[in-house]
């Protein structure tokens, strides 16, 4: 997977998504409605997420992935670090983008949500 598969995985969920480089330009920042769900390390070979994740499938996830490791720099009981290894398939990744958006919309206020609408499943 490169950067602009996951960029445009997460610029196809729903709401306000902004990129951003907020912690400098080797990590590009995806946020729905001001909160971050993904950032992407660029200056690492290879290229490796950091994604929201309920905490029970967290652990789940990082002992069948053995590229699924507790989230580098972030609170490891609610985030991973994907290594984008190949070992993943897209449609495995895809979903994990997607539950971390999950995770975070449901943190929004409940206008919010009903605006942002259902969002499709990959």
């Amino acid at each position: 997977m490169d950067p602009e598969w996951v960029r445009s995985v997460c610029l196809r969920m729903p709401g306000r998504i902004r990129e951003e480089f907020p912690f400098g330009e080797e990590v590009l920042v995806f946020k729905v409605e001001g909160k971050i769900f993904l950032l992407l390390r660029l200056d690492t070979v290879p290229l490796t997420m950091n994604i929201k994740c309920d905490p029970e499938r967290a652990l789940e996830l990082r002992e069948r992935h053995p590229a699924v490791r507790p989230g580098y720099h972030m609170n490891k009981r609610h985030w991973n670090t994907v290594v984008l290894d190949g070992s993943l398939r897209g449609e495995e990744l895809g979903r994990m983008i997607g539950h971390s958006y999950d995770c975070v919309v449901r943190t929004l206020p409940a206008a919010t949500r009903a605006r942002l609408g259902k969002r499709r499943k990959p």
